[in-house]
């Protein structure tokens, strides 16, 4: 039993993976046509952080806790890319995020208006150690629920997009994993998109 447990995840994870990369098929124009018309799940890791936690003398002013932020590539590029979704007139309903405090810059630098922490987003206090399975789970299930007219923001860490999503691997920081919920309980992968690539679907 253990070797067909064991024979029958490896055909599965295998399955996801070959799914993965087939399904990525919205790129450029088309992909910003989709988006347009919305139901469209946008899952996107956080800007640019260093590992470091600030000292008082160089954490911004309203991070009180001394947590990570933004380094200057993640403030550029997440203004940069908050400014492109606006112009390509992509509709962005509702925000959810992580509640630590390099997500939540990511979101105020972008200009997305009233976000909501969500716990499971988050890193649990461990900055890169590895997520549970809940909260993988709770993501999986998550990106399944299909926006009419707008499209879903999550912005979360690595640790969680890894534990959820087995088959996109790299996912680097800023990047974003676009899904299709279809309906039926599934949400393919339809795209994949770097952060700093956002200003340049622009005509």
């Amino acid at each position: 039993m253990k070797i067909s447990v064991r024979l029958l995840a490896l055909i599965v994870s295998t399955l996801a993976l070959v799914a993965g990369a087939y399904a990525q098929t919205l790129s450029g124009t088309s992909l910003v046509a989709a988006l347009k018309q919305g139901g469209y799940v946008i899952v996107m890791r956080h800007a640019s952080s260093p590992r470091e936690v600030p000292t008082k003398a160089t954490a911004n002013s309203d991070n009180v806790n001394l947590e990570r932020q933004l380094d200057e590539a993640g403030r550029t590029t997440a203004t940069a890319m908050g400014k492109a979704i606006r112009e390509l007139k992509i509709p962005i309903g509702e925000v959810l995020t992580s509640p630590t405090y390099r997500a939540m810059e990511t979101i105020r630098l972008a200009q997305w208006s009233n976000p909501k922490p969500i716990p499971e987003l988050g890193d649990g206090g461990q900055s890169m150690q590895g997520a549970s399975g809940d909260q993988g789970q709770w993501l999986q299930k998550q990106i399944a629920q299909a926006p009419k007219g707008t499209n879903t923001l999550l912005v979360t860490h690595m640790p969680n997009l890894t534990r959820a999503f087995p088959q996109a691997t790299g996912v680097a920081d800023g990047e974003a994993l676009i899904f299709h919920p279809d309906g039926k309980g599934g949400a393919p992968l339809v795209a994949r998109i770097k952060i700093e690539e956002w200003p340049n679907l622009r005509p």
